[in-house]
């Protein structure tokens, strides 16, 4: 059976099953806190559990690294529809050490890009049009300065109010413990 298969089947049981009652809660986080973090396995379950948090409390938006690489991308977007359409009041940066951003090399990936059937000639034109393949695939050196920058292009963004605190933490991905970075209360 593949994987799709199998979700599918699971999810047909757990409809039927009513199971999704004890999820239901409203769009707006009960905390009025919106998370920016990474998207690693570890964190699924750990990092709400490490912060007291459950269903309904908090909007999370993931992706790789916790990064904000462009003031007026989707993870900008998303941070900014939960402030003014989901009542947010605060913005938390967590990243997290052991982090696969750090230290990523874009040379790496490209080369899995061409083991997997991407051609040179793609990268090449992509390039030529505007696109600095290698600086958008870059990873990241110091996972401290990773959210500090995260936490800047977020608190210095035009269309974020000045009232909204912008904190930036970093998890052990073992432990569950969170090391203060950046205190949004103290700006």
């Amino acid at each position: 059976m593949k994987l799709l298969d199998e979700i599918l089947q699971y999810n047909k049981k757990f409809v039927a099953e009513e199971k999704y009652k004890e999820f239901e809660t409203t769009k707006f986080p009960n905390k009025k806190l919106v998370i920016l973090t990474c998207m690693d396995t570890r964190l699924i379950e750990l990092l709400p559990k490490a912060m007291n948090v459950g269903n309904g409390d908090v909007k999370i938006v993931k992706n790789a690294g916790a990064l904000v690489t462009h003031p007026f991308g989707s993870i900008m977007r998303s941070l900014l529809v939960a402030v003014y359409q989901l009542k947010a009041k605060e913005v938390l940066v967590i990243g997290h050490y052991d982090c696969g951003m750090s230290g990523m090399k874009a040379d790496d990936v490209i080369e899995n890009m061409y083991d997997r059937g991407i051609k040179k000639e793609t990268i090449d034109t992509l390039n030529y049009s505007g696109i600095n393949v290698n600086e958008w695939l870059k990873g990241f050196e110091n996972v401290h300065e990773s959210v500090s920058h995260s936490v800047n292009v977020i608190k210095n963004h035009p269309l974020l109010p000045n009232d909204i605190p912008v904190h930036g933490l970093v998890i052990d991905p073992k432990t569950g413990k969170l090391d203060l970075i950046v205190n949004g209360y103290e700006d």
